[in-house]
Order: structure tokens, then C-alpha cells, then sequence
């Protein structure tokens, strides 16, 4: 089997409009969050999301392209456009350097996909004389942000869209992963993206139960006895997976390996997570990498901040790894990015890795005592050599991701 590296990272989420300020801000505990700005949601009772702040999309797309796709896939061309310069493979103007090959391709993963657009043009259904945009078919559906992507860094092998809740992201990467680990490709623009801030999404998620009722800037406190329900967020992140040779014969920079990933089903709920699917995921993970639980040194949890979903998740690691393996969750700044938050926590997990830091969980007053594991609160910088990542879904999708230092 093939070796597997993170070579590129790009991003866009609530905290910045690069991975490289994102992760200034994740280390200093910063939070992205804020009131609502894109609709009015003053007659709602969820009034905070994880919005982007002076996004240009015309950096990377041209006026008409602007207008004719979906906020996701805006956000998955400047995310890929950056995690590619990143890596030292295309440049910035999109002139290709080697990923016009059968042996590339790229699998991002959605949640909701052009659900913003969704929403714009059924307006216009209540509105006497308004046309549908003829591009309402095309750019909202999943699998553009691949294709398009594709279509924009001039990648002519593998293409994929995926669709599996929250953990679509994780399973972007996973799969790219095991494509290059069994010899199908030799490097993968893999990762998530998600625009939901419009009131259907707001509202949809809120009726359920799932948002926190909060309006400041602490709503999202994963694994804190008053947490109410997870904030909703927009981003995107991409990671360039490559063939650990080939990384190597061209001196590319290295975050970190990848070497095992896991993909389970509860068969239980459509929301409720039950805590023997998301054990299962880890304990194949760690067999697909070659470890025991032992061996690793730092978990970056889903934590999104739900009462349910955070007490599962945390006597699964406990069950597994004990009480005192350090745990944190990303999501306490960034809110719930959906299918861009698994790939965007993979990439600070490498990080981490790559630094020396555990970056903190903001916004916890006191720990659930029900959540019995080693919450940090406070950033660290140990010695980290391998980081686990998890991401659990609605309908009991859940992936889990290895990382190992390549020094």
C-alpha cells in the first residue's frame, strides 16, 4: 500500500478568508461567530451564525460566473485555488502544471449544496410574472463544487460529489485517501464546502431542535453543562492529498501523513447518534492505521455543541481511550461549517501535528460531568505525533481520520 500526504491546504470560513489566518485565530481562541447579516432574522428565535466577512469571489471567478453559481461552489474554487498554490502545484492565474492527468481529481462533499439558491429562485414562485434562472438546475446541485472545480484547475481524472451530512467532508478526504493508498490516483484536491445561511436552513435546523438559542458569540460551547444546540456556519477547505513519493521527489512541504480512515453507520436514528456506530468507526480507524489507542496523542472532536450529540461522542472516546488523552473542538469558534467543518478540522489536526498545539475549546463555564474526558480549555503545545479527527452525521454517518507526524 501507498503512502498518503497533506501537501496543500485553502480555505474560507468564519474566522478568515485563508486556512493560514484561520489558524491564527483557532490558536488564540478566537470566535468567528456573530449576529445574522444575510436575511433578517429578527422575528426568529436563532439570531447568530458563522458567516464569511469580506469574501471576493472575483478573485477567483469572473462576473457571470458569480451570478450563475451557488455560494458552496464559490467557496470550493477559491478554497481548491489556494490549497493548490499551497501546495506548489498550479499557481494563482490557473496556469496548470500537472493536473491535467487521469492520475489527479477531486471529491468534495456537501451537506445542503445550492440550498441558498434553492431558496432565492422558489421566491420567485410566489411572484407573479418572475422566471427561474436557467441555472437553477446546475448550480445547485452537489456534486458542481467538484466538477467545477475541476473544470477551473483544468483536472481531468477522478470527480466526485459526496453527500453525507455532516461527515461529508471527512468522507471527501477518506475517500481520496483510499483512492491514492490503493494506486487509483497519485494526488486529490479533497475536502468540503457549505453556504446555508438563509432562512430555510436557519429555520429548518431550528424547528428541529438542533440550533442554540443564544445571540452572542458564546452559542457554541461544545461540552458545556448550558449548551443548547449547535450554530450554524458557512466555509469552505480543501487539502491536497498526494502520493508520499512523489510529495518527496518534489520537495513539496508536508503537513502531515494520513494512514488510516474509517466510515460507519449507527443503523439507529435519523438524528439521535448512538454511541456503538461511532465506536465502531474509531476502533476501525485505528486498525486501518496500525495503532492502538495508546498511541495517540491528541483527538479533535466533532463537538458541536448539541446535548445529545456531545455526550455520545465523549463517552465513546472515553470507552476507548480513556479519560485523559487531550480532546478540543474547533467547532466552539468556527460553528457547525456541516460538510466544510470535517475537512477544515482534519487540516487543523495536521497542524497541530506540524506545531506542536492543541488548540483550545472556548466558551466552557463548566463541563457537563456526564462528558468525562479531557476537555483543553487553555492552548498547549506538547509533542504531538498522532491526531484523530472525528465527524458524526444525521443518519448515523460517522468518519473518523488518522494523522501521523512525517518527521
Amino acid at each position: 500500500m501507498r503512502r498518503v500526504v497533506i501537501t496543500g491546504i485553502g480555505a474560507v470560513t468564519p474566522l478568515a478568508n485563508t486556512f493560514a489566518g484561520s489558524w491564527k485565530l483557532i490558536k488564540k481562541g478566537v470566535s468567528g461567530i456573530s449576529s445574522i447579516t444575510k436575511f433578517d432574522a429578527s422575528r426568529l428565535p436563532w439570531k447568530v451564525a458563522g458567516e464569511l466577512k469580506g469574501f471576493d469571489p472575483s478573485v477567483f471567478l469572473s462576473k457571470k460566473e458569480i451570478l450563475r453559481l451557488d455560494p458552496f461552489v464559490q467557496y470550493a474554487v477559491a478554497a481548491s485555488a489556494m490549497a493548490v498554490e499551497d501546495a506548489g502545484i498550479l499557481n494563482f492565474k490557473f496556469q496548470i502544471l500537472n493536473l491535467k492527468s487521469d492520475n489527479a481529481g477531486v471529491i468534495i462533499g456537501s451537506s445542503r449544496g445550492g440550498i441558498t439558491t434553492i431558496e432565492r429562485e422558489f421566491s420567485k414562485l410566489l411572484t407573479p410574472n418572475s422566471k427561474l434562472s436557467s441555472y437553477l438546475m446546475p448550480s445547485t446541485t452537489i456534486s458542481m463544487a467538484a466538477s467545477y472545480a475541476a473544470q477551473k484547475l483544468g483536472v481531468t481524472g477522478h470527480c466526485l460529489g459526496i453527500s453525507n451530512a455532516c461527515a461529508s467532508g471527512t468522507n471527501a478526504v477518506g475517500e481520496a485517501y483510499r483512492l491514492i493508498k490503493h494506486g487509483y490516483a497519485d494526488i486529490m484536491i479533497a475536502g468540503g464546502t457549505e453556504a446555508p445561511i438563509c432562512r430555510l436552513c436557519i429555520e429548518g435546523y431550528g424547528v428541529s431542535g438542533a440550533l442554540s438559542k443564544k445571540t452572542d458569540s458564546s452559542a457554541s460551547r461544545p461540552f458545556d453543562s448550558a449548551r443548547d444546540g449547535f450554530v450554524l456556519a458557512e466555509g469552505a477547505c480543501m487539502l491536497i492529498l498526494e502520493e508520499y513519493e512523489s510529495a518527496m521527489k518534489r520537495g513539496a512541504n508536508i503537513y502531515a501523513e494520513l494512514t488510516g480512515y474509517g466510515n460507519t453507520t449507527d443503523a439507529y436514528h435519523i438524528t439521535k447518534p448512538d454511541i456503538e456506530g461511532e465506536q465502531k468507526a474509531i476502533i476501525n480507524v485505528l486498525e486501518d492505521a496500525g495503532i492502538s489507542a495508546g498511541d495517540a496523542d491528541y483527538i479533535n472532536a466533532h463537538g458541536t455543541s448539541t446535548p445529545i450529540g456531545d455526550r455520545v461522542e465523549a463517552k465513546a472516546i472515553q470507552s476507548i481511550f480513556g479519560k485523559n488523552i487531550p480532546v478540543s473542538s474547533i467547532k466552539s469558534m468556527t460553528g457547525h461549517m456541516l460538510a466544510a467543518s470535517g475537512a477544515f478540522e482534519t487540516a487543523c489536526a495536521a497542524m497541530s501535528i506540524k506545531e506542536g498545539i492543541i488548540p483550545p475549546t472556548i466558551n466552557i463555564t463548566e463541563k457537563d460531568h456526564e462528558c468525562d474526558i479531557n476537555v483543553i480549555t487553555e492552548k498547549r503545545e506538547p509533542d504531538i505525533k498522532i491526531a484523530i479527527t472525528n465527524s458524526f452525521g444525521f443518519g448515523g454517518v460517522n468518519a473518523v481520520i488518522v494523522l501521523k507526524s512525517n518527521s
